[in-house]
């Protein structure tokens, strides 16, 4: 297969994986499915999904299995987040968050060293698909035997439609939407724009392969040690304000990209540096925006908010990695300037929280 259509079968699953969030989310606010019933769907999608990948021959197997995946994918974040907001309160759930978000960073390390190895020592990539199904399977036996549906469905909605109606009118959450696909567009580019950066324009002389696979390590390695502090230090500030200091870190990160880019002296340790910086602003992103929706949400719909903002990350995906390609095609001055460019883009979220936190009290009080 060329690489086009490899491309387009793996896409696919950003596609499956929107209309996952949406299902995902209803579902979830459903009397008659709730959380726990979702949960165990995402996982059955996700097992149809390995079993395609395991087998794949062809272009239209791998497509069929990467949009089973993405669907799996799309109805399992609503559901698991709305399950951390039933289990905690207000005051708990930034740390609940910052748990989950721990929880997902190592799961996806694990996945990464453990498969690698699986590869190095046997080569069989299609063993990989058949024990990740396996581990799918143990996941629906768990869930099914150890978790009570966590949902309080004693007012519940009376129509889907109407909880999405009543969500997308939400003048809050849409302002919120604004940022929040900023913040996942940020993601983006530094998990495909910011290697193919450091690929093209530095790696001649300045960092090797090598170095450059190690600074992308060290963020992974940050952001796990350094999840569960920060949150705890943010616990002084409000949800608002914390998002506006990630948005600030954010801002600190692309600048020391651009000084990576244009500064050949000492490179090595503004790219690092930049890796540690990017950490930071993602652990202290990730739980606010979370328990942010949650405190937005009426209980009855909180299912359908989360998928909302779980939307966001599919839109910030789809939008973010064209426009870093984009922009790696230009100049070589046109590419180091787009991390500037990206810097002061914060502003406009600055200005949206701003808006936001301002429209909040207004309406505490009415």
């Amino acid at each position: 297969m060329s690489a086009t259509l490899v491309g387009l079968a793996l896409g696919s699953a950003s596609l499956s994986g929107m209309f996952g969030r949406i299902l995902g989310g209803s579902l979830c606010d459903l009397s008659s499915w709730g959380r726990k019933k979702t949960l165990i769907l995402s996982a059955i999608v996700s097992t149809v999904a390995d079993l395609f990948l395991a087998f794949t021959y062809d272009f239209y197997t791998l497509l069929i299995g990467n949009l089973f995946m993405g669907f799996g994918v799309g109805l399992y974040w609503p559901a698991t987040e709305a399950a951390v907001a039933d289990l905690t309160t207000m005051e708990q759930r930034n740390e609940a968050f910052a748990m989950t978000r721990l929880a997902d960073t190592l799961g996806l390390s694990l996945g990464v060293i453990l498969g690698g190895a699986l590869i190095e020592s046997g080569g069989s990539y299609r063993a990989l698909f058949i024990i990740d199904g396996i581990s799918f399977l143990v996941f629906i036996v768990l869930v099914y035997r150890l978790i009570s549906e966590t949902g309080d469905f004693t007012h519940p909605q009376a129509n889907i439609f109407q909880g999405w109606q009543k969500a997308l009118d939400d003048r809050s959450l849409q302002l919120f939407i604004v940022v929040n696909i900023l913040f996942t567009s940020y993601f983006a580019q530094i998990q495909s724009t910011l290697p193919l950066y450091f690929k093209n324009y530095l790696s001649s002389g300045i960092l090797s392969a090598q170095t450059i696979g190690l600074i992308f390590s060290c963020q992974i390695v940050a952001a796990v040690f350094l999840q569960l502090p920060i949150t705890h230090i943010l616990k002084r500030f409000d949800r608002l304000q914390s998002l506006a200091i990630s948005l600030l870190v954010w801002g600190l990160g692309f600048g020391l990209v651009w000084l990576t880019g244009v500064v050949s002296n000492n490179a090595v340790i503004w790219a690092f540096l930049s890796q540690i910086v990017f950490a930071l602003a993602m652990v202290s992103y990730t739980p606010y925006a979370s328990a942010f929706v949650v405190d937005l949400a009426p209980e009855s719909v909180r299912g359908i908010y989360l998928a909302i903002n779980s939307q966001c990350w599919a839109i910030g995906y789809f939008l973010a990695p064209p426009l870093g390609g984009w922009a790696l095609e230009m100049s070589r001055s046109f590419a180091h300037s787009f991390w500037l460019f990206n810097a002061v883009s914060i502003i406009l979220g600055i200005v949206v929280l701003i808006r936001l936190d301002r429209l909040l009290k207004l309406r505490r009080q009415i």
